[in-house]
């Protein structure tokens, strides 16, 4: 399309000022690396909460939800388990507090402090570092497909004949943008950018629902959808039957693998409570929270991620949706089996948002990727830096040689993110991956780690190699564009073919989780019990310092036996109430702007309703119980770095 004068001005306005504000605020990240990692731990929680959920509401994700909503309708609200979105009640609750007083810099820094100096925690820390460069190379493949389908719906120029290509040109221009300010300003850039982005990014949220309440009523929704969309609640299949309105949608649905969506459901509710139990992974989430002054405020910033992300985000999911249902209805059926549903938001936008709306919006959205990216890559150096170059190469390194290393690591990831997502064929590809192959590897140790003291380094080495390994083996059909040669590669081999053939076929990735799952767990306990506990000392002082409950009988003894006074971690109960209560908070959060959207006012207000008293019961429960589960907060100690080497 061609977009309005007025269009590009507010967009190329928008680019130059993120830089120049990212640029302008990075004499302050150069002083050290803590700085240049963590803030110097001095930015509010309620920034780096709006950071978080702006780095959050990634484009290529945006693309999903609308989607997503486009087909299953209100119950697309549960799909986002898959990631799972309900994580942050976890943090929220407990798990940010728990992370933010061991006082650490990285996730792989963490294994330190929970196994020690043996060979068992060096070959954790390994794997760790291993797992989160490797998410974070997924991640930025992720955006990097995103921006692309988005950006070349929008800018004008077509570099190529192809398609495809003009999408990753576009994609590798937004990423270069962005990579600047963020190699130079570190952390301090990327939350006062994020701030400024998240707030260009509402305004066009709730202008784009408000467009589409003003254009869309009820009774014409209802006559473009299926019975049944507009119900949150559904049996053990959809329920939704799409054969008149829009057949492409049946073969959407069918392609997804959600078919029997009760079945998904429990999978979904299974795999979510397993991975957020775990804590977060080693991105810019676990960035975030070790960024925040204290244990007490860390929860905070993850409670304000749950509000500011969900509210405006869905006003913006559920108006373009509803927009392209009605007035794009018939382009959709035009292309039959070939429609790209990814495609519905750029094209959406394209037709029904004004010039000037326009503008902001699209600014708003590019500002969703250049947070997303700028908050995937600010998180990899600090692995490479300090966990592999400091550790391992030259453990004397000056702050300053470390923070210009840190710029060479930046560069180098998303280099590599890039380089995958240049091949990538669909965001859904990427999606699957990240869900069912790195989260299966990941689950299983990193749960039992907080809750159990006889796991030992051993046990989360062996755990997580196995299941990242298991998951790359049978994941490997469905790498998009190599299926084909894995396909010719394996037929020389009959049996090895016929496996493969079977995986490729399957509805979706996302059914492998539980056997990831298991062989992780597996891993976990055999390398356990064939290697002897951690040095009880080493067990005390994590003890002592993190205070999780859990099933921790022997060191509690050791520990109250040289202090009497100590006493365990209570909170079990209270903390499960507040997440049953929390995930309730959360879901209601995200189905109130669709139902306004919509104008479904009846249902908006039941969820309403639902909001407010589920807030007023974790006031009571959770925010005003703080204080005493985390008397400390203001001494935290930091730990030292470490200079072992394997």
């Amino acid at each position: 399309m061609n977009l309005h004068l007025i269009d590009v001005g507010i967009i190329v306005f928008f680019l130059a000022m993120s830089v120049l504000v990212g640029y302008w605020v990075s004499h302050r990240a150069s002083r050290d690396t803590k700085s240049y990692f963590l803030g110097g731990n001095v930015l509010p929680w309620y920034m780096l909460g709006v950071s978080n959920a702006s780095g959050m509401f990634d484009i290529a994700g945006t693309m999903l939800l609308v989607t997503w909503l486009f087909i299953y309708g209100m119950k697309s609200v549960w799909i986002p388990w898959l990631w799972p979105v309900f994580n942050q009640i976890f943090l929220m609750v407990y798990l940010s507090g728990w992370l933010r007083r061991s006082g650490v810099t990285t996730g792989a820094e963490w294994i330190k402090i929970r196994f020690g100096d043996g060979l068992g925690a060096q070959l954790s820390h390994l794997i760790v570092v291993v797992f989160a460069l490797v998410s974070v190379i997924g991640f930025l493949s992720y955006g990097f497909k995103g921006i692309g389908k988005f950006a070349v719906d929008f800018l004008p120029w077509h570099f190529t004949a192809d398609a495809g290509a003009n999408e990753n040109i576009y994609a590798l221009i937004l990423v270069g943008i962005t990579t600047f300010y963020v190699v130079k300003g570190g952390m301090f850039s990327v939350v006062i950018t994020e701030v400024m982005q998240f707030t260009l990014l509402s305004i066009a949220s709730v202008a784009i629902g408000l467009i589409a309440m003003n254009q869309v009523s009820p009774g014409t929704l209802h006559h473009f959808v299926p019975a049944g969309w507009d119900n949150i609640f559904f049996g053990w299949q959809t329920g939704l039957d799409w054969s008149k309105q829009l057949p492409a949608a049946n073969a959407k649905i069918i392609q997804d693998g959600f078919s029997l969506f009760g079945f998904l459901w429990m999978m979904l509710l299974f795999k979510g409570f397993i991975v957020a139990a775990a804590g977060p992974a080693p991105n810019y989430d676990m960035q975030r929270i070790l960024s925040t002054r204290n244990p007490r405020e860390a929860c905070m910033m993850s409670a304000v991620v749950n509000v500011v992300l969900n509210v405006p985000r869905y006003f913006m999911v559920a108006g373009l949706t509803i927009l392209a249902l009605v007035y794009y209805n018939s382009d959709i059926r035009a292309m039959g089996v070939n429609m790209d549903f990814e495609k519905v938001l750029p094209d959406a936008l394209s037709r029904f948002v004004p010039a000037g709306l326009l503008g902001i919006t699209v600014a708003g959205l590019l500002a969703a990727f250049m947070s997303n990216l700028a908050a995937t890559v600010n998180a990899a150096p600090p692995y490479i830096v300090n966990d592999i170059y400091r550790r391992f190469i030259n453990p004397n390194a000056s702050e300053r040689l470390c923070v210009k290393l840190s710029y060479v690591a930046s560069f180098s990831v998303v280099a590599f993110g890039i380089a995958i997502g240049w091949f990538v064929a669909s965001i859904n590809d990427v999606v699957q991956w990240i869900v069912s192959g790195l989260w299966g590897g990941y689950a299983a140790a990193n749960v039992i780690k907080w809750y159990w003291w006889r796991f030992n380094g051993f046990g989360y080495f062996w755990g997580m190699a196995t299941g990242i390994g298991v998951a790359m083996v049978v994941l490997l059909p469905f790498a998009g564009p190599w299926q084909a040669e894995i396909l010719a590669a394996s037929a020389a081999m009959p049996a090895l073919h016929a496996a493969v053939v079977t995986l490729a076929t399957l509805p979706s990735a996302f059914f492998w989780f539980p056997f990831i799952l298991a062989a992780s767990l597996v891993g976990c306990f055999v390398g356990t019990w064939l290697s002897k506990a951690e040095d009880m000392e080493v067990l005390k002082a994590f003890y002592k310092r993190t205070r999780p409950w859990g099933f921790w009988g022997p060191v509690l003894k050791a520990v109250q036996a040289e202090d009497p006074a100590f006493r365990p971690n209570p909170d079990f109960f209270r903390d499960m109430f507040n997440i049953v209560v929390g995930v309730v908070w959360q879901t209601a959060l995200v189905a109130m702007p669709v139902y306004v959207v919509i104008r479904e006012y009846q249902r908006a207000e039941i969820a309403l309703a639902i909001v407010v008293a589920t807030s007023l019961i974790l006031w009571v429960t959770w925010l005003s119980h703080l204080k005493k589960a985390y008397p400390d907060s203001d001494n935290i100690t930091p730990v030292p770095r470490v200079d072992a080497q394997l």
